[in-house]
C-alpha cells in the first residue's frame, strides 16, 4: 500500500487539522501567485498579497473562482506548473458551455486516489474486496477516481465502465464483486435488471458507492433493498480533483471532507458571507496540495451545511451534507425555487419508483411544470378514473411541497428510458425557446 494512505490522519484533534490547513494554505497561495497570472492579477485588484495569509483565518480575503473564471482561461490559464509535469487531465462535459480542462501531476493523481480509497475504506473496503466500477471512464473523472483509490487501497478492481448492463451483471456473479460504483440511477437499474433475472441470491454485494447526481434518502432506502447492500454517497468535482472530496461513513450522516487536502467554506450565495456552521449555504472548496490545478476559493453552487458534530466513525474531519440543491442549476418556475430532488422525495414517498421526467415550459409567457412518473408493475390503475385518482392525489401533494402545481402524469414502466450514466431528469423547453428566439 502506498505511503500516501495514512488513515491516521482521519482522527487527528481538529487543532492539529486547523494547524496543517493553515501551513498549507500559506503554500499554496504563493505557489499559485508565482505560477497563475489570473490568480495574481485577481489578488492584485483585491489588494491582498500572499503575505497577507498567515492561516486559515485570513482565507476570507482571498477573491472567490467560479467555473465562468475556469471556461474563460480554458484550457491552460489556471495551470500552475510546467505542463511537462503533468501526468493527466480530466474534464467537464461542456454541455453547459466551455469544457473545463483539470490538469495532475503524478503527486496530484495520488493524492485523488488517496481520497477515494479512503472513501472504500468508509464503506467497509479492503485489500480483499472486489470494487466493480461502472462509473463512465475517459474525460469524466468517475471511473478513474474509484479505479484508483481501489488500486490504492490493494483491491481487486473491475474496470467495467457504464452500459452493456448484462456484462455487468455477469461479472458480478462470476467474478463476486463486493463493492459497486456508480451512479444512483445506475444502481437502482441494475438492481431492477438483477431482480427481474431472479439473480439476487447469486450477486456478493455489500456496499455501494454512488455519487454524480442528486439523490434523496427514499432513493438510498430503494437501492439498498433491491441490492441488498448499505448505500453510501460520494461527492466531488472535475474541477477540485473528482469523486472522493468527501464521502460518507457508517453513520451516513453527512460526507466527511477529506480536510488535509480541501477547505471548506459555506458562503450566503448572495452577498459572499462567510456563514457559521450549520447554517445552509453555498460550498466553496480551497485546494491546498493540488499542484497542476489549484483552485483557491472555488465557488460550486452547491447549497449544503458544515458540521462538526462528533461522529461515531471516530472520523473528525468536518462533515457536509448531502447537497439541498444547486444555486445555478435549481429550477425558477412561476417565480419558486424548485429543486428535483424536492419533486423525487414526493413520489418516492408514495410509492413510486425513481423513473420519472420532469418537463418545463413556458407557454403565453407562463411557465409551466409537469412530471411523468411511471406506475409500479404489480400495481397498475384498474381503470382510467383509478389512473386519474392517483395523479390527482400526487398533483396535491406535490403542491404542498413546493407551493405550486404540477401537472402529473403516470405512464407505464419502462416508458420513460432507461439510463446507464447520468439519469435525465428533467427537460427544460424554456432553454430552448430563449436559445431559438436569439438566432
Amino acid at each position: 500500500m502506498s505511503n500516501y494512505f495514512n488513515p491516521e490522519i482521519e482522527t487527528m484533534p481538529v487543532e492539529e487539522i486547523k494547524k496543517l490547513q493553515s501551513e498549507r494554505l500559506v503554500e499554496q497561495v504563493k505557489h499559485v501567485y508565482a505560477n497563475v497570472e489570473f490568480y495574481r492579477n485577481r489578488m492584485d485588484e483585491a489588494g491582498v498579497k500572499p503575505e497577507d495569509i498567515k492561516g486559515i483565518e485570513d482565507l476570507h480575503k482571498l477573491p472567490f473562482i467560479t467555473k465562468d473564471d475556469l471556461r474563460d482561461q480554458y484550457p491552460y490559464g489556471f495551470l500552475a506548473v510546467p505542463l511537462e509535469d503533468c501526468v493527466r487531465i480530466q474534464s467537464t462535459s461542456g454541455t453547459t458551455g466551455r469544457r473545463v480542462v483539470a490538469f495532475y501531476t503524478m503527486e496530484d493523481v495520488l493524492i485523488w486516489d488517496t481520497c477515494c480509497a479512503r472513501a472504500i475504506v468508509a464503506a467497509g473496503g479492503t485489500k480483499d474486496d472486489v470494487v466493480h466500477v461502472s462509473y463512465g471512464y475517459g474525460l469524466f473523472t468517475g471511473g478513474p477516481g474509484l479505479n484508483g483509490g481501489s488500486h490504492m487501497l490493494g483491491s481487486l478492481t473491475l474496470p467495467m465502465s457504464s452500459g452493456n448492463t448484462d456484462r455487468q451483471i455477469q461479472f458480478m456473479t462470476d467474478l463476486g464483486s463486493t463493492i459497486l460504483c456508480c451512479t444512483p440511477s445506475y444502481a437502482a437499474y441494475l438492481g431492477e435488471s438483477i431482480n427481474e433475472r431472479g439473480l439476487k441470491d447469486q450477486i456478493h454485494l455489500k456496499a455501494g458507492i454512488f455519487g454524480a447526481e442528486a439523490w434523496t434518502e427514499e432513493m438510498r432506502r430503494g437501492i439498498e433493498k433491491s441490492l441488498g447492500i448499505k448505500a453510501y454517497d460520494i461527492y466531488g468535482l472535475t474541477e477540485i480533483s473528482g469523486p472522493g472530496v468527501s464521502f460518507e461513513c457508517s453513520e451516513q450522516k453527512g460526507m466527511h471532507i477529506n480536510e488535509d487536502h480541501f477547505i471548506a467554506e459555506v458562503i450566503d450565495p448572495e452577498t459572499g458571507e462567510v456563514l457559521p456552521e450549520g447554517e445552509k449555504g453555498e460550498l466553496v472548496f480551497t485546494c491546498i496540495t493540488k499542484k497542476a490545478f489549484p483552485l483557491l476559493r472555488y465557488r460550486t453552487r452547491d447549497i449544503c451545511v458544515l458540521s462538526r458534530k462528533k461522529c461515531s466513525c471516530g472520523r473528525t474531519h468536518i462533515r457536509m451534507s448531502k447537497p439541498l440543491g444547486r444555486s445555478d442549476d435549481m429550477m425558477v418556475v412561476k417565480g419558486v425555487n424548485v429543486f428535483p430532488s424536492q419533486i423525487e422525495t414526493v413520489l418516492l414517498n408514495n410509492g413510486y419508483e425513481a423513473n420519472y421526467q420532469l418537463i418545463v415550459d413556458r407557454k403565453n409567457n407562463s411557465d409551466t411544470i409537469s412530471c411523468d412518473v411511471e406506475w409500479l408493475p404489480d400495481n397498475p390503475p384498474k381503470d382510467i378514473e383509478d389512473k386519474t385518482e392517483r395523479e390527482y392525489l400526487l398533483v396535491n401533494k406535490l403542491k404542498s411541497m413546493l407551493g405550486i402545481a404540477v401537472k402529473v402524469k403516470l405512464v407505464e414502466p419502462k416508458s420513460i428510458p432507461r439510463s446507464e450514466g447520468k439519469a435525465v431528469r428533467i427537460i427544460d423547453k424554456r432553454d430552448l425557446f430563449e436559445e431559438s428566439a436569439l438566432k
